[in-house]
């Protein structure tokens, strides 16, 4: 790396690449599948984590209650009877660190929660929940998505920390949990007053910087059919194939709303996708079905609100049930749980995507691709609550929520470069 200043020399060679990884090791076996106790203990690893770095740090035990009943709370997909808040803040000026007399001039954002590891006989090592190095990689349950992130960014605060170099304005990081069901850390973080002049959500990104986010849906739809026995099949309605004229009309749906999509989408194959992944239907196996109850997930386009978005599929099912003589008189019916991704956009212009840029391409000696992800994260809720951000980290989405999921370690260790370097510029 060339063209240095002597603090930002200072700074990158204090990265410390065993801690990062010990880091990730200790985050790993934390199983903090959301809605179990790991997921409020991960969060307690994080605070006493960022007060050994020298942060003053917010740790507070989140009001359930208050925030489900936020007009705009963005849904949970799963029970908790506890959640925990942690930001840490190096450089504060004050000790109220909601204080908007010192907003940082730059917060990193990373989510704890992991979702369930699925048949752990599946994974090669055995135990999802112990990190794995094998061949330039670690593996393990949330080593991508994104307790890789969480550990690059703690590392560059660290490197801050120890190299000694003052910060004239602050730096965050945020550490929240909920994020993959629908947002409930990051909602609440940002609910507590904590802000930042720009963010960075350390999801990963495949060495490419993702400054727009697609949204998503979690819809249910219940298929009506009447029951009969199954020797007297033609008598009844099967709701299984009432599902196919449904079925039809949202692939239907789902090719309209592919049509022209921007310029940093047209890398994908299907920007806004629609699936169904859970079907559940009959009681018995002679009996033909009088009821199917599909649910799936439902891209939303960038620029379209959530009430656009259902407003259209729920108008596409109507016109499917119209068209059917069985349907018309007997509506589907449309409904959705969970979690709301609304989409996410840095705003045009703004030199956080620069910023970034530059700091990438110093670590790594490329400039980095841009492209828009078609998946919902915590970014729109940051830029709906007026924190300009995007996303950068290590590893690649393709890996995430798999079996024996992993990142690479050198992806890992330069991104850790990237913040330090991108912090130190911004608060210096």
């Amino acid at each position: 790396m060339t063209g240095l200043t002597p603090d930002e020399r200072r700074v990158l060679d204090a990265v410390d690449d065993d801690a990062i990884v010990s880091d990730l090791a200790a985050l790993v076996g934390i199983p903090s599948v959301g809605g179990t106790p790991a997921e409020v203990a991960v969060q307690q690893w994080c605070a006493e984590r960022l007060r050994v770095l020298g942060m003053q740090v917010d740790e507070w035990e989140i009001d359930l209650p208050s925030v489900l009943a936020e007009h705009d709370f963005p849904g949970m997909e799963v029970d908790r009877v506890s959640a925990l808040g942690v930001v840490g803040v190096l450089g504060a000026p004050s000790a109220d660190l909601t204080d908007t007399g010192g907003v940082p001039a730059l917060a990193f954002c990373g989510h704890t929660d992991v979702v369930p590891p699925g048949e752990r006989e599946a994974w090669p090592g055995g135990d999802p929940f112990v990190l794995r190095l094998e061949e330039g990689r670690a593996h393990g349950r949330g080593a991508c998505d994104m307790k890789g992130g969480v550990a690059a960014m703690i590392g560059a605060t660290d490197a801050l920390h120890r190299s000694g170099v003052h910060l004239t304005r602050p730096l965050a990081i945020h550490c929240v949990s909920g994020e993959e069901d629908g947002g409930l850390g990051a909602f609440a973080t940002l609910r507590r007053g904590h802000r930042a002049s720009a963010c960075v959500i350390t999801e990963p990104t495949a060495e490419l910087v993702v400054p727009a986010n697609a949204g998503s849906l979690t819809f249910r739809i219940e298929v009506p059919g009447l029951a009969t026995h199954g020797s007297l099949r033609w008598q009844g309605v099967s709701a299984v194939d009432k599902l196919d004229v449904v079925q039809g009309a949202l692939r239907r749906l789902e090719a309209e709303r592919n049509e022209s999509p921007p310029a940093e989408f047209d890398h994908l194959d299907l920007p806004w996708p629609l699936s169904i992944g859970v079907l559940r239907a009959g009681d018995w196996a002679s009996t033909v079905p009088d009821l199917v109850v599909a649910e799936g997930r439902y891209g939303i386009r960038p620029g379209e609100s959530v009430a656009e978005a259902i407003a259209v599929f729920e108008a596409a099912v109507a016109r499917a049930s119209d068209g059917d003589p069985w349907l018309r008189d007997h509506p589907v019916r449309v409904s959705w749980p969970g979690g709301a991704f609304a989409p996410g956009v840095l705003p045009d212009g703004h030199p956080l995507l620069g910023e970034v840029s530059e700091a990438v391409t110093t670590v790594r000696g490329e400039v980095p691709g841009v492209r828009g992800a078609p998946y919902g994260s915590d970014l729109r809720l940051y830029a709906a609550a007026g924190v300009p951000t995007l996303q950068y980290g290590p590893g690649s989405i393709q890996h995430a929520h798999s079996v024996d999921e992993h990142v690479e370690v050198a992806d890992l260790l330069a991104c850790a470069r990237v913040y330090a370097l991108l912090a130190l510029r911004a608060c210096r």
